[in-house]
């Protein structure tokens, strides 16, 4: 299959690579230059433009910063699309910008997919992540083996902006239980109680969670978790903040009430602007515990 990929960051070049892995033609795009090259490197084929990337794919995916990049690209590639190719935006944008994304494609008659991404860049490259979609059953069935060759788990939300509703709730879910998994850990070295012991007791008890056993945010426990490299990021805390930030602007769109995605917002906010957007996400147990290294 013929497949257009816009956007060859951190995220998408891995992404874009395993579609060539998977045996796909692809094309892509990026503004920069050294990402072309680095893509180009691992098979992409190397395009001048969006539109040129997109001219004769079957399918065409995006993977951009925000909302209003999305609608700036899709606007400037759909015209230049075939008629009835599937579009699918792997960003992780608000629900409004997803939404407007679909009527978009639908006008241009393209079928659409926002299909957002949870795994990191660690997922990415090993071609495991989850995609969370929203869209048509016609679009879901359409993009899924492509999305297979990318990742291990493929979730049919519901209709557009679905995908997107998933990835922020499950990010402020991951967000605040970070934080309270990393004040757990906090108040336990104050107790005198050593890390190996609270991660023995609660990996197995009423307060497992992933931000735990997967990722623990102290060194020692889980040989795998960011801890034990230096916090160097698997997810950034620059991109927990946008992901909170996006679940408060939806949860003030509709009314409803999140006072602990709220306060997790807060003091993600507080880590970025100290300088450390750039840790990954777990990190902020030396904010939280008032050992800050320099940025």
């Amino acid at each position: 299959m013929k497949i257009a990929f816009i956007g060859l960051g951190n995220m998408g070049a891995p992404m874009a690579a395993n579609l060539v892995k998977a045996g796909h033609s692809v094309a892509g795009f990026d503004l920069v230059a050294a990402l072309m090259e680095a893509a180009a490197a691992a098979g992409v084929s190397a395009t001048a433009s969006a539109r040129e990337a997109v001219a004769d794919a079957d399918a065409i995916v995006t993977m951009l910063p925000a909302g209003r990049h999305v609608l700036a690209s899709w606007s400037d590639l759909l015209p230049a699309a075939r008629k009835g190719a599937l579009v699918i935006d792997s960003s992780t944008i608000d629900v409004e910008s997803a939404r407007r994304a679909h009527d978009a494609g639908a006008a241009a008659g393209a079928l659409t997919l926002d299909a957002p991404v949870s795994g990191g860049v660690g997922g990415a490259s090993a071609g495991t992540l989850t995609f969370m979609c929203g869209g048509a059953d016609e679009a879901f069935a359409k993009a899924k083996p492509i999305l297979e060759a990318m990742g291990k788990r493929i979730v049919h939300c519901g209709g557009p902006g679905a995908g997107q509703a998933a990835k922020i709730c499950n990010n402020m879910i991951l967000g605040a239980t970070m934080i309270a998994t990393c004040e757990a850990f906090a108040l336990a070295e104050k107790l005198g109680l050593s890390a190996q012991a609270l991660f023995e007791v609660a990996s197995t008890a009423s307060g497992q969670s992933w931000s735990l056993t997967s990722y623990c945010p102290v060194p020692g426990p889980v040989p795998n978790s960011p801890a034990n490299r230096g916090y160097k990021p698997g997810f950034a805390a620059s991109l927990m903040l946008k992901d909170l930030r996006l679940a408060q602007e939806a949860a003030a769109s509709v009314g409803a009430a999140t006072p602990m995605g709220a306060e997790a917002a807060q003091l993600y906010a507080l880590f970025v602007a100290a300088g450390h957007g750039g840790d990954d996400f777990s990190g902020i147990i030396n904010f939280l515990c008032g050992r800050l290294p320099p940025a």
